[in-house]
């Protein structure tokens, strides 16, 4: 690698590091965890990534999506940032690793497919909300006793008539900064500037006599081995939690390592990238720390900044590095309602409004579906919102597989072929119709075929030939064939020959298995629609 290389990697790094400090601390708020095991989800863990993991640009750190899975998962199990609750997060991390790394050893790396872009906005969308809600109550200096983000928010307003006016100012003067440097550029840290210049202005002013709560003391160094809970109990506990972590970080590392591949060109598979990530969580539960996850916006700062491996993200673990080792002495003078008003702007745009109305504008249906994972996130909770989002991706594709979009292919007046919808009556040529059903066919989408198939027989001009196109058939299963059979006995009885085309090898096995294929005979099989229509009239 060149010395001009090197550098650009080395500035990403810096760019990360000023970037994502402030954010993991954040996160760290979030997840219920101490501040500074925020620090240590970009050390360790993000080592061990490098080593193991696949990608060359994801960027591994605490996540807010999995920070507040973890957060609600562990609601009532202990106090938070209490030695109990971290090693609870610790087990949590670990059993989300072990999932990550079975996943790996069993091939379920297209699982990461299950959760559909949709879902995915109106999920996060529910998480920033939440998260956003949840920060209020130290910005504005009140106490609440709410634990859902709806209670949290009725018990707020009721609260409002005690608000600490210096803690409100400290939070308007950090969203001043962050939004200001970001109209300027996004390349400055405004959350670094902002965080720097409420600890010397908490140091300097004494916030503390005024009100202001701060973090206070932070253990200086490198994390100590750590051990989670092996507890029976405890591992039977937090296993959901995991299960939710596992396909949050699945689905959305999967998808941000896919991307940037695709970008650059180079190859990348979901089930090599498993190790890695099953890896870091592990590392993560025996330091001190909390889930990890790839972050699309860590990956995204690195990749604008110029780096273009992971040589950036080993130069922001220095960096963490230099700031454990002589840096968390004035972290103890931070305002909480400053972090908490950088968490705030981070929920704030994971609200994606955007996003939910182009969902909208183009499928009203899929925005519904949206919709309803982010009120569940909200109303419900992050665990059962993803529950939800799996439930609905799979409804959904089940929904579409259900109703395909089948045809009749006819021959355009230039003599190719077009599809048309499938009407009562329609006819590819007289005595003949080629029906193309629109995916593979099984047990819940069977009838469709068979309504389908009705309809153009009992309507129209009579038929002697019906042709099945399979070109959009990957499957039959079991109870579909038997469908197909029972129709094909039909047309018999009504003097018509079922006939086949487009019908790939590996659906034509299952065809001959079926039994199919000996009563309709090996010359019903055509490889495309024309052999078919030119048989058709040559036995006309």
């Amino acid at each position: 690698m060149t010395r001009s290389r090197l550098s650009a990697e080395a500035l990403a790094g810096l760019t990360l590091a000023a970037l994502a400090v402030p954010e993991v601390l954040g996160y760290a708020r979030i997840a219920g965890m101490p501040v500074v095991t925020g620090l240590y989800t970009m050390l360790i863990p993000l080592a061990v990534y490098v080593v193991f993991g696949s990608s060359r640009h994801l960027v591994v750190g605490a996540d807010s999506a999995t920070a507040a899975i973890l957060a609600a998962g562990l609601i009532g199990a202990a106090a938070p940032g209490s030695p109990r609750y971290v090693q609870l997060a610790g087990t949590a991390a670990l059993l989300a690793g072990g999932l990550l790394v079975l996943a790996r050893v069993i091939n379920l790396g297209f699982l990461a497919n299950f959760l559909s872009r949709t879902v995915l906005v109106g999920f996060l969308t529910g998480v920033g909300i939440g998260v956003a809600v949840g920060q209020l109550p130290e910005m504005l200096g009140v106490r609440v006793t709410g634990s859902g983000t709806v209670a949290k928010f009725v018990d707020l307003v009721r609260s409002l008539g005690h608000v600490g006016v210096s803690t409100v100012v400290v939070s308007a003067a950090v969203i001043a900064v962050v939004l200001g440097t970001r109209k300027l550029t996004k390349r400055i840290p405004g959350a670094l500037i902002a965080v720097v210049g409420a600890i010397a202005v908490s140091r300097l002013a004494h916030l503390a006599d005024h009100g202001v709560s701060v973090v206070g003391a932070v253990p200086q160094g490198f994390p100590e081995l750590a051990l989670p809970s092996f507890a029976l109990g405890d591992l039977t506990t937090l296993l959901p939690v995991a299960v939710s972590m596992f396909v949050v970080i699945l689905a959305q590392s999967a998808a941000t390592s896919r991307a940037y591949a695709s970008r650059y060109d180079e190859n990348f598979t979901e089930d090599a990238d498993l190790v890695g990530l099953g890896a870091a969580n592990v590392a993560a539960a025996f330091t001190g720390a909390f889930v990890v996850n790839g972050s699309p916006t860590k990956t995204q700062i690195v990749d604008s900044a110029g780096g273009r491996s992971q040589l950036s993200s080993v130069a922001a673990a220095v960096v963490v590095v230099l700031v454990l080792l002589f840096l968390t002495g004035p972290l103890a003078y931070l305002p909480l309602a400053a972090l908490a008003t950088v968490v705030f702007l981070i929920g704030v745009e994971l609200v994606d409004l955007a996003g939910m109305r182009r969902i909208r504008a183009v499928r009203r249906g899929e925005f519904v579906v949206a919709l309803l994972t982010a009120a569940a996130v909200v109303l419900v909770g992050v665990e059962q919102g993803v529950v939800l989002a799996i439930v609905v991706s799979i409804i959904d594709h089940l929904r579409h597989s259900y109703e395909p979009r089948s045809s009749v292919l006819v021959k355009s007046a230039a003599g190719h072929w077009q599809s048309l919808p499938v009407e009562a009556g329609i006819r590819t040529t007289p005595g003949l119709v080629v029906y193309r059903f629109g995916t593979s066919l099984y047990f819940a989408n069977a009838s469709k075929l068979a309504s389908d198939l009705t309809a153009l027989t009992h309507h129209g001009d009579s038929l002697t030939w019906l042709c099945l196109d399979g070109a959009a058939i990957g499957d039959v299963d079991y109870s579909a064939a038997a469908v197909l059979t029972r129709v094909h006995q039909d047309l018999r009885h009504a003097g018509i020959r079922l006939v086949l085309s487009n019908i790939i090898e590996p659906v034509r096995h299952q065809l001959d298995r079926y039994g199919l294929t000996a009563a309709v005979g090996a010359d019903a099989y055509f490889d495309t629609a024309g052999e078919t229509l030119e048989a058709f009239h040559s036995a006309h």
